[in-house]
């Protein structure tokens, strides 16, 4: 079996102490390709070395996350256009709308939203959005963006089955990991109304890890969890949803 983790944080620092052996274990579970989204500029060089030293499994995205959309962000927009204008990547992301934490760069965070958009259309990429507490201004910004050259991943998506819907109507895969495992998770009570080729696997790691797991330091060997829950969901053999899941993530990605 092959899976594909469609978003993993490879570079957090707690991967500082046994990153070789976690990428290990995520190959031995058949998890041989893992995408790295962008957070902002100081993470850029550290992306490249993990390229550098697992080039057969890392694959980059670029991009601004919106909770780093700070007073200095047209600087790190031009940062994402001068990467994305030099070489080689997977998908624009993780951008988006994130109202949780803090609203007072809520206009900064829709104007890199959309510019954002703008540069993965150019570059015909697809993009990874991160969505919290801003379900309604982060619809806002991709129907005014709606074509058919837009394209990506729902990243981390828990919203309701009519969010879920809308997402999927404007060219969007559900990015779908540890929280469907969860109890209160709630996604787990309509996903198999959502067809399977609409899901991807993702493990957002070190974050979200997946029952029993929960609480703990999440890593992209634990998709394996994920998928047999939705073997369950599904009612398919686990075979299956890893060879969906997979095809499902080329058609974003490219590969």
């Amino acid at each position: 079996m092959i899976f594909t983790d469609t978003h993993t944080h490879l570079y957090s620092s707690q991967f500082q102490e046994d990153r070789n052996e976690m990428m290990h274990r995520a190959v031995e579970a058949g998890v041989s390709r893992l995408f790295v989204p962008s957070i902002d500029s100081s993470y850029t060089q550290k992306m490249y070395d993990l390229e550098s030293q697992f080039p057969e499994n890392v694959y980059l995205m670029m991009g601004l996350h919106p909770t780093y959309v700070k007073e200095n962000y047209l600087e790190e927009l031009a940062h994402v256009e001068t990467e994305l204008a030099k070489r080689k990547f997977y998908a624009v992301g993780e951008i988006g709308m994130d109202l949780f934490w803090d609203k007072s760069f809520l206009k900064e965070q829709q104007h890199a939203f959309q510019h954002q958009i703008q540069l993965a259309k150019k570059y015909q990429l697809g993009i990874n959005i991160h969505c919290r507490d801003a379900f309604d201004e982060t619809f806002e910004v991709l129907e005014s963006e709606k074509a058919t050259d837009l394209f990506g991943i729902f990243h981390c998506f828990t919203g309701d089955l009519e969010q879920a819907q809308r997402a999927i109507s404007l060219g969007m895969k559900l990015g779908i990991g540890g929280v469907a495992t969860f109890k209160n998770g709630k996604i787990d009570q309509f996903l198999n109304e959502i067809e399977l080729q609409h899901i991807v696997l993702e493990t957002d790691s070190p974050y979200l890890a997946p029952v029993p797991h929960r609480g703990k330091r999440n890593e992209s060997s634990y998709i394996t969890l994920v998928a047999e829950k939705l073997s369950e969901i599904y009612n398919l053999p686990i075979e299956e949803i890893a060879q969906i899941t997979t095809e499902n993530s080329k058609a974003i990605f490219g590969i």
